[in-house]
């Protein structure tokens, strides 16, 4: 399994709890390699927990308004790293290479080799509903809007 938060496995999980017990499900018990977490709060600990031993954990973000606190004891148990990352002052400190990662992107998504998990598209004139979606949790990932133009 190359991601712990595929489609199959986000229309299974019905609380943030259901996290590790799914992963184990997905996973043999492995736990996950690596996790992006930009959610932060309840989720943070949780998704420590699906950690795979020597896992590594990217903190990006706190979408959920929680700055999660760390039980040590679950880094030490599990060998991993927990690696935060400040994107805003990763920009300013290295611009070049910000501008090859977004080139490798560009690339990856042109040779199929990444597809961005999309959870619904609207038409632009649906753009409200598609905010409110959002407000209101009703989309798990992307979303994304269309003009009818080719």
């Amino acid at each position: 399994m190359n991601r712990l938060f595929n489609e199959e496995l986000l229309d299974r999980i019905n609380s943030v709890e259901d996290i590790k017990q799914r992963t184990k499900e997905m996973t043999n018990c492995k736990g996950v390699d690596v996790i992006y977490d930009p959610v932060g709060g309840e989720l943070f600990e949780q998704s420590l927990r699906a950690i795979a031993p020597k896992g590594r954990m990217l903190e990006v973000g706190f979408a959920s308004g929680e700055i999660p606190k760390m039980a040590v004891i679950l880094v030490l148990l599990k060998s991993c790293q927990v690696v935060g990352v400040f994107y805003g002052q990763f920009r300013q400190l290295e611009p070049e290479l910000k501008a090859q990662n977004v080139r490798d992107l560009v690339q990856m998504i042109a040779d199929g080799k990444l597809n961005p998990l999309v959870s619904k598209t609207y038409p632009l004139e649906k753009a409200v509903d598609a905010l409110n979606d959002i407000l209101t949790r009703k989309v798990l990932s992307k979303v994304v809007l269309t003009t009818g133009r080719g």
